[in-house]
């Protein structure tokens, strides 16, 4: 379904406009997204974000095999008590599994986005003209599985997300997104709406560093 829709939109502008870490985005994302959009990153958060919730699971079963089969006869409920309590933490792993299974993380060639939540679904939105710089840090756990957290900082003082956590290939995330905020050409930027009356130019248009009016570019970053 969504590559079907990605199809129809490439024939739109005469092409196909898509390039994708994960091609395995679900149908749901597509409600989200404005047909005039190119889905540049479309990935879930790397899978070692569930992975305290399956190791607790994993390591309560065994303590609670040790102790059922270790528990003295006069302690009859005990062992009813134990498997209630491992199901308790098995239910929450579970919930933390699907959760998971609902959590992506999705650029397109005008806004970031986080879509979460099972019972309530949740958008949150950061246009790329709004981001004025990205950073991202690897811990080194991060870096032995393979995921990283990226750091947004904005124009705006409110922002809906800023910081990205449990991403997957950060490096490659990273580079993609770069060049969708500041372009290949190292001296281009996008014009904030906030400061485009500044400039003389339209919000979301492309201006260069070496402009006759330095001040003008250093206003998009003082802002």
């Amino acid at each position: 379904m969504a590559t079907e829709r990605v199809r129809h939109v490439g024939r739109a502008v005469g092409r196909v406009v898509i390039r994708r870490i994960s091609t395995d985005a679900p149908p749901h994302l597509d409600r989200y997204l404005l047909e005039s959009e190119r889905v540049v990153v479309a990935v879930r958060r790397h899978p070692a974000r569930v992975l305290e919730p399956v190791l607790t699971t994993v390591a309560t079963l065994v303590v609670v095999l040790w102790a059922t089969t270790n528990v003295s006869p006069d302690v009859r409920l005990l062992p009813d008590v134990l498997w209630v309590a491992w199901l308790v933490v098995l239910g929450r792993a579970l919930w933390r599994l699907a959760e998971w299974q609902q959590d992506w993380f999705v650029a397109t060639d005008t806004r970031l986005m986080l879509t979460y939540g099972i019972l309530t679904r949740k958008v949150a939105m950061m246009p790329l003209m709004k981001v004025t710089d990205m950073s991202y840090n690897r811990s080194p756990l991060g870096r032995l599985l393979g995921y990283g957290e990226f750091v947004l900082e904005s124009a705006g003082h409110d922002q809906a997300m800023r910081v990205v956590s449990w991403l997957p290939n950060p490096d490659e995330l990273y580079r993609r997104i770069c060049t969708e905020i500041f372009g290949s050409d190292p001296g281009r930027r996008l014009v904030p709406p906030e400061v485009a009356m500044h400039l003389g130019a339209d919000a979301g248009d492309p201006v260069r560093d070496d402009v006759p009016d330095r001040n003008a570019t250093v206003a998009i970053y003082d802002d």
